[in-house]
């Protein structure tokens, strides 16, 4: 895709528009459309993180050039006392780059075990609760490459069989709706450059470091493997 196609079609923010003049983000971009082939409306779910952020952007430029009405859904999990005031932030901060965004606010009893498990289950029930009331039946995901290789090495620590093994896919169909992952091939560095250029920010998640749980010993162990 260049700017010259793009504008051909429909005119974009000229805020949008100049980070589109990076060349590494012009390639990330068209690596996540080639990915992508939705005509109709959409959800992008967006934590705060540098790879839900790209993807808000990347489905943004996406949504304009398909003349859709995508919805983006911040989930505030309240498992963290500053969770409620980093999604407030980071709706602000959509809004400033031309993304209209909704909070939707995990209420009630939060569980002291499983609870990465459960959060991302809820996070889920939000998600499709929201897609109900929307009428629309996909979801775009930000799970990347990193996540597919860390997916991988978790499910083969459980003992999966190779079925099990073959981890995340492109896209996922459960209770009729699609969870699509457009950042599958994309690399997490490549994403946080994104993020950075566009947004300069994002939110870093403080469990992301925190050994108790599994997701994050096998990140490091992977950060090991890569060393060698």
């Amino acid at each position: 895709m260049s700017l010259k196609n793009l504008n051909a079609k429909i005119r974009i923010p000229k805020l949008l528009k100049s980070k589109l003049k990076n060349k590494k983000i012009i390639q990330i971009y068209n690596k996540f459309e080639k990915s992508l082939d939705l005509s109709d409306n959409f959800v992008v779910a967006v934590s705060g993180g540098p790879d839900s952020l790209a993807l808000a952007f990347l489905a943004r430029i996406y949504s304009i050039k398909k003349q859709l009405n995508p919805k983006f859904l911040i989930i505030d999990h309240k498992l963290r006392s500053e969770s409620t005031n980093e999604a407030i932030n980071v709706k602000r901060l959509l809004k400033k780059n031309f993304i209209s965004s909704e909070i939707l606010t995990w209420k009630g009893k939060k569980p002291k075990k499983n609870i990465q498990s459960n959060a991302r289950n809820k996070r889920l029930e939000l998600l499709y609760k929201k897609c109900d009331k929307l009428k629309i039946n996909d979801i775009l995901l930000g799970h990347h490459q990193d996540d597919l290789v860390e997916n991988f090495f978790m499910r083969m620590v459980r003992g999966s069989g190779l079925k099990g093994l073959t981890s995340l896919g492109l896209k996922t169909t459960i209770n009729k709706k699609n969870l699509i992952r457009p950042l599958l091939y994309q690399k997490k560095n490549d994403l946080v450059y994104l993020s950075k250029k566009v947004f300069n920010f994002y939110v870093e998640d403080p469990t992301n470091k925190d050994v108790k749980y599994q997701r994050v010993r096998i990140r490091k162990l992977m950060e090991e493997l890569e060393k060698d």
